[in-house]
């Protein structure tokens, strides 16, 4: 008596890419369901089941789905938007604006069913995701009929959904709270990364995962830059930091992890972390070559991912696969590494371990979910096929079929795709969405790159400060004459600070931009030893709003950022006409003169030579005011015994540029 299926495929050359490699040249599949009954020889499966529907494969590679380990799918919608920048440049001064600005439920729902489209036709069964208003990536990908590990993004800037890393923490935890045991969809919270994160949010984020079971998704080492930062900072390399925060109670999918060594490889099989490697955008970021085939030896479960779409272009698993194992070749100088059948292991069973669902999906075996693909490798690209190597049908799929030889898609027991006709999914109505949505984004770039002032402002934390201020710099002979003055009884000394100050000065195309300081400050002790280092962007607009007597003048306002990034950052992000340097030794009063607060900074421009300056300041917010502190500046000029020597109206970079 023959067992009840629901469907039969027959006709198949069946690679179960299980840990025995089992593969049958003529195979079949029993489905009930959305499991798996039995896989085996045609003639056994026809023998022990009847079915309601038997589908001819004929003689297609019928293969597990492909398993996409780590991406960001909503960011289809920001394909193509910044190419050829270094990651820190591309992520904070592009996609995050860009995000901070567009993203929202809509955005995401529509980026995630264009991203669903594409996947299914590249014979993507199950993907993880990472990032904003992930329920609505969840809904949508449930729609689509994918499986997937769907991650809510918590780090500690604000983001497109929460306000605060709290936020996120609580959207996370109603998230998973919600969508725990849904059939396609397993909920995970995902540190963005220890650069983006403090300690707390990496313990509260482990913590989370622990309480309800669920993985964790994070990026880790994925730029040496990053890792030279933990050290400085930290004392210690990326792995062992996360795991001083308890990250790996958590079932960890780490994506990247370009630059880690032997002791960090072993730190991770030990508590059976994923490993998520990501060719294509590792190789156009720059970033490294992951050390795949050391954690491959070591028994670490690493999968393939494609990254998002805006770092990759696309989400092309075949394409991933075949890098995966020349990268892996080349990098090590050993042809035989990551053979193919290693390769395709990790976009399959290895990767479905490394996302921690490898008891639903990865392999063809009994009990496991349908979720499984065609390939036809009867198309021109594929031809010939040889035979005398059974294993060669693995080098055939990983090295010469295309993602477009994926004919049909089933996952959990449905279909999503028949002959290349998607079944879920509309994809030219969501293509003309996405391009209105490129419309936009496009409108909203151009105005920003018009502006010096915007593209800093997109950096965040951007503030107006210092509305007006009344200002006078006289250059001296003698500096002693100001510090003896000092002295005087009139002159209350509020504060003293010594600084060495390095400033480089972007110029523009446009003079009306301004100019954008990058200053760093060095704090000097009594000693001469440096003990604080402040780095600020300052957008400097023109020098001079009024003029009083004694060249007492009126400065117009200014913008200041915190410069948070690296001098070659800014250098890339705004592209300036040219650059100029001025590095002064600084010491700096704040005193009180007939009960009215000034700075009084004593410089000496080391470069260029420029000699000694005085210059007093004093912020005001009124006319009237500003008249009041110009006559009191010049009083203390007199006090200084200055008064006869040279006035500079101009700021020190343009006194220099008229001195050249």
């Amino acid at each position: 008596m023959t067992e009840k299926a629901d469907l039969l495929l027959v006709n198949a050359h069946v690679l179960c890419l299980n840990e025995a490699h089992d593969q049958y040249e003529r195979g079949a599949v029993a489905i009930k369901g959305d499991s798996i009954l039995a896989v085996g020889p045609e003639t056994d499966i026809k023998g022990r089941f009847s079915a309601a529907e038997t589908v001819d494969c004929g003689g297609k590679v019928l293969m597990p789905g492909l398993i996409n380990a780590h991406t960001h799918i909503p960011m289809t919608l920001l394909r193509g938007l910044a190419d050829d920048l270094r990651l820190d440049v591309w992520l904070m001064g592009y996609m995050m604006p860009v995000e901070r600005e567009f993203v929202s439920p809509d955005f995401v729902r529509l980026g995630s069913l264009l991203a669903c489209a594409e996947l299914i036709r590249s014979g993507v069964t199950a993907f993880a995701d990472m990032y904003y208003f992930e329920e609505s990536v969840a809904q949508a990908t449930s729609e689509a009929g994918l499986r997937a590990v769907c991650s809510q993004t918590v780090m500690k800037f604000p983001a497109p959904d929460a306000r605060s890393y709290e936020d996120s923490l609580a959207y996370a935890r109603d998230f998973i709270q919600r969508w725990k045991n849904h059939p396609l969809i397993v909920p995970s919270v995902a540190p963005h990364a220890p650069y983006t994160c403090t300690d707390e949010i990496l313990r509260a984020t482990a913590e989370l995962a622990c309480e309800f079971d669920v993985p964790l998704h994070t990026h880790i080492a994925e730029t040496a830059l990053e890792v030279e930062n933990m050290r400085q900072e930290r004392g210690m390399p990326v792995v062992p930091y996360v795991k001083k925060q308890g990250l790996f109670d958590a079932k960890v999918l780490a994506a990247h992890c370009v630059h880690i060594d032997s002791g960090e490889i072993l730190t991770l099989k030990h508590y059976n972390a994923g490993v998520a490697h990501n060719p294509s955008s590792n190789l156009k970021l720059a970033s490294g070559f992951a050390p795949v085939p050391k954690m491959l030896e070591a028994g670490l479960n690493v999968g393939i991912g494609t990254d998002g779409p805006a770092s990759n272009n696309d989400l092309d698993m075949f394409e991933e696969v075949r890098l995966a194992s020349f990268i892996a070749k080349a990098s090590s100088n050993d042809p035989t590494a990551v053979p193919a059948i290693q390769a395709l292991e990790m976009a399959t069973r290895l990767g479905a371990k490394a996302l921690h669902i490898s008891h639903l999906t990865g392999s063809l075996e009994a009990g496991k979910r349908a979720d499984l693909i065609l390939v036809d490798i009867a198309r021109l690209n594929n031809v010939p096929r040889f035979r005398r190597d059974p294993d060669n049908i693995y080098a055939q799929i990983v090295y010469a079929a295309k993602a477009a030889d994926v004919t049909d898609v089933m996952v959990n027991g449905k279909w999503l795709m028949r002959q290349h006709r998607l079944l879920t999914l509309n994809e030219s109505d969501l293509a003309a969405a996405a391009q209105e949505y490129a419309h936009k984004i496009d409108t909203f770039l151009l105005a920003r790159e018009q502006s010096v002032l915007s593209k800093l402002i997109a950096l965040g934390g951007s503030s107006e400060v210092e509305s007006f201020e009344v200002q006078v710099k006289v250059r001296l002979s003698d500096p002693a004459t100001v510090r003896a003055a000092l002295n005087r009884p009139e002159i209350e000394v509020v504060r003293y600070k010594h600084y060495r100050q390095y400033d480089n000065y972007f110029e523009f195309e446009d003079p009306s931009q301004g100019r954008v300081r990058f200053r760093e400050d060095n704090l000097i002790d009594e000693k001469g030893n440096v003990t604080n280092v402040r780095t600020r962007l300052t957008l400097l607009g023109p020098a001079r709003e009024d003029q009083f007597a004694h060249d007492v003048l009126l400065s117009r306002s200014r913008y200041l950022a915190p410069a948070t990034y690296t001098l070659r950052f800014y250098r890339e992000y705004f592209k300036p006409r040219s650059e100029q340097v001025l590095y002064k030794d600084r010491h700096r009063w704040l005193i009180r003169y007939k009960d009215t607060e000034f700075f009084v900074n004593l410089d000496t421009i080391e470069q260029p030579n420029l000699g000694h300056f005085v210059e007093i300041k004093s912020r005001t917010w009124s006319r009237k005011d500003a008249e009041r502190k110009a006559a009191l500046a010049t009083e203390l000029l007199a006090l200084f015994g200055v008064t006869g020597q040279e006035t500079v109206t101009q700021d020190y970079i343009e006194f220099a540029n008229s001195k050249a």
